[in-house]
């Protein structure tokens, strides 16, 4: 089954033709890439690593949220910068405005807190995390995405299409588990945390 977008305007890419496994596989990639990050955040904010709530060292609403942009708006133009970043700063921020709510109604728990941070919208939001969220989600649309997304289209075997199915199947279920589990628990799901000390020379 294949994905074809036919919306088209002034300052943004129209999406190609992509079938789901290789949707599957970028949304996998993306989720590597977001549980990373965020281990980089929290080494330099808290100084240790863990598993940011998931069993698999993936964070799969990056992989959808990103798919799930690139669909919706495509990939942005040159010098159309500025208005395709406003409108990611705008679907991150309101993005982790529902998530964090629906975490909280959910499971009964804060699921992240940015009150100390400065310019903070409610507890799920601020003005500067959004800020640099929407740069590296930005530049990654335009300089990494299609070109990763061809050379998927390139490559794909019918037995890497198992895998890339396998594997968002994978990261689906333990997505849904570990909710679970910080439901069950009323509070965030660790399994592994490591504290890193960082030499000042």
């Amino acid at each position: 089954m294949e994905i074809i977008w036919k919306r088209k305007d002034e300052f943004t890419l129209q999406p190609k033709l992509y079938s789901f496994p290789e949707l599957f596989a970028m949304a996998a990639l993306v989720s590597l890439l977001g549980f990373l990050v965020e281990n980089m955040w929290m080494l330099t904010r808290s100084g240790f690593i863990d598993n940011r709530n998931m069993n698999l060292p993936f964070l799969l609403g990056y992989g959808i949220a990103v798919v799930g942009m690139y669909l919706v708006l495509g990939t942005p133009k040159k010098g159309h910068f500025l208005l395709y970043y406003s409108l990611v700063f705008l679907f991150v921020s309101l993005g982790e405005i529902a998530l964090g709510f629906t975490v909280e109604e959910f499971c009964g728990f804060y699921y992240w807190d940015y009150t100390s941070l400065p310019m903070h919208l409610t507890r799920y939001t601020s003005f500067f995390t959004s800020l640099g969220f929407s740069a590296l989600i930005t530049l990654f649309m335009y300089y990494c995405y299609e070109p990763i997304m061809s050379f998927v289209h390139r490559t794909m075997t019918p037995r890497r299409k198992r895998i890339a199915i396998a594997l968002f199947i994978a990261l689906v279920v333990d997505m849904l588990y570990s909710f679970h589990l910080m439901r069950e628990i009323g509070d965030v799901y660790k399994s592994w945390k490591i504290y890193v000390s960082i030499p000042l020379k």
